[in-house]
């Protein structure tokens, strides 16, 4: 029987599916509000995505604060997927690159937790077999960093913990992040505005009259970005020039940028050569910014995933890495 994979990524804000006949979907879903109704959302999306006889699995949802600690947000998250399955075999990832079948996994949660970005590792590995690879994968909240060296991921890093301290992993994406959190204590620390006002109001996210997911839940729309934007500097529309929110929003992008540069430096500081820069995400925006502006970076040869597989695929990058990974990967378990 051919297998048929679904994979899935479940974090704190979005739950995203990826099937390996190359169909994807991401689906907002705040889990830290509602992680009563995570089956009910699993087993809706599960259903929309086409047929599949296996589940293959990754989260970083495992981290909200409606759970105690990550060992009941990993297994909290896996009994969601459990119940949603229909009873079909379900592979979970690890933090060890290989898989655990659904029971063993629960036993061993530590394992399981925030592991998607070693899947996105694996993939990119395999389709760049013979080069040196600086991958950049940014989402709505985070940016993962990981050096690629010919057909194996080479992270220093392992844990979110760690690799924070490494600049692995940068706690900035291009939706989500708080302006408050780039910019610091010379605005308003309050959620008033996120990065996405910044990229809409610079041109270089398109404006979206039905995304109402926003700071202050209006559309996402230059207009409304300007009032967002205004309010972090204790403004508003009507006192907040448009060259006063042009040059506040180059100013979030200029200072998100310098942060995401640093933690590359970081992180090929040792490394002794580049061969090529791999972009994938939703925020692939902030990574081909960030490359054009440093003048190593800029002269590599550079490739999105969105080019190789579509956007959509690419947005769910690590769903999409979990279910072309699952058949080939080492498996533990039935």
């Amino acid at each position: 029987m051919t297998m048929q994979v679904l994979g899935l990524d479940i974090g704190g804000a979005n739950l995203k599916a990826a099937h390996s006949g190359g169909t994807a979907r991401i689906e907002p879903f705040r889990l830290w509000r509602h992680p009563e109704r995570l089956t009910e959302e699993l087993t809706r999306l599960c259903a929309d995505m086409p047929l599949h006889n296996l589940l293959a699995v990754t989260m970083t949802g495992e981290l909200c604060d409606c759970f105690a600690g990550k060992r009941e947000g990993v297994q909290a998250i896996l009994q969601g997927v459990r119940r949603a399955s229909g009873g079909i075999p379900i592979r979970v990832l690890t933090s060890g690159g290989y898989f655990l079948d659904i029971d063993l996994a629960e036993q061993d949660p530590f394992r399981i937790a925030a592991a998607n970005w070693l899947a996105l590792a694996h993939y990119v590995a395999r389709r760049f077999p013979n080069e040196k690879v600086l991958l950049i994968d940014t989402g709505s909240t985070t940016t993962d960093i990981v050096y690629v060296n010919r057909g194996r991921p080479e992270p220093r890093g392992l844990t979110d913990p760690e690799r924070l301290e490494l600049g692995e992993l940068v706690y900035t994406g291009v939706r989500r992040t708080p302006i408050c959190a780039v910019l610091g204590m010379q605005v308003a620390a309050e959620f008033f505005a996120t990065m996405l006002d910044a990229y809409l109001y610079v041109g270089l996210l398109p404006e979206n009259p039905v995304d109402y997911d926003t700071a202050d839940s209006r559309p996402a729309t230059c207009t409304h970005a300007r009032a967002r934007l205004a309010r972090m500097c204790c403004a508003d529309a009507e006192t907040f020039s448009d060259k006063q929110a042009y040059e506040f929003a180059q100013l979030a992008l200029k200072t998100q940028w310098r942060t995401v540069e640093q933690a590359l430096e970081q992180v090929v500081e040792k490394k002794p050569v580049i061969d090529r820069l791999v972009l994938s995400g939703s925020g692939e925006i902030l990574g081909r910014s960030v490359c054009a502006r440093h003048r190593s970076f800029s002269a590599l040869p550079l490739t999105s995933l969105a080019e190789l597989v579509g956007a959509e695929l690419s947005a769910a990058a690590c769903a999409y890495a979990v279910a072309m990974l699952a058949p080939l990967k080492k498996h533990h378990g039935p």
